[in-house]
């Protein structure tokens, strides 16, 4: 019968959510401003939890570095659960990209309701259309949406369950 002790929390452990996060976000940017691909909103919106990932996970390392090691333990789970939850918003969007099922109702479209004639066509012929359903990048089959949800579901998943079960 051999008995199972948890490893401690280890700075390792701490560091990787933020650090993924802010790789990811990066890549994301780098992807926008340096390579073109303009985001559509379901984009925008698998950002949040990766941002949310950065702070949250900046406060663990703030705290595992005070020896508050059961703190540092809570806010290393919550910022692996914001990973999931990007992977979550990358999995539904690449179902929208595959035409599994529709996207939200902001897809494709950023004009708001109530302008004049006149507005609205001004404003149609300024803002390029991103559409969710049609990946702007893909390599071996897989958008940016794609390489979110296998990445960060891996890595959120793993960093979760091991966070979930480190000794403090």
């Amino acid at each position: 019968m051999s008995t199972h002790r948890p490893l401690p929390l280890s700075p390792a452990l701490v560091i990787l959510p933020p650090l993924y996060s802010a790789a990811a976000l990066a890549v994301a940017l780098a992807s926008q401003f340096w390579g073109g691909l303009q985001p559509c909103i379901l984009c925008l919106y698998q950002r949040w939890p990766h941002a949310a990932a950065i702070v949250v996970g900046l406060v663990a390392i703030l705290l595992f570095r005070q020896g508050k090691t059961g703190a540092a333990k809570l806010f290393t789970v919550l910022a692996a659960v914001a990973i999931v939850v990007s992977a979550a918003i990358g999995a539904f969007h690449m179902g929208v990209e595959w035409h599994w099922w529709q996207g939200t109702a902001s897809c494709g479209s950023t004009l708001g309701a109530g302008q004049t004639i006149d507005e609205l066509r001004a404003s149609l012929l300024e803002t390029p259309v991103v559409r969710c359903d049609e990946a702007a990048w893909s390599f071996l089959g897989l958008s940016m949406a794609g390489y979110n949800f296998v990445i960060s579901g891996l890595i959120g998943v793993v960093a979760l369950l091991r966070a979930a079960h480190a000794r403090v």
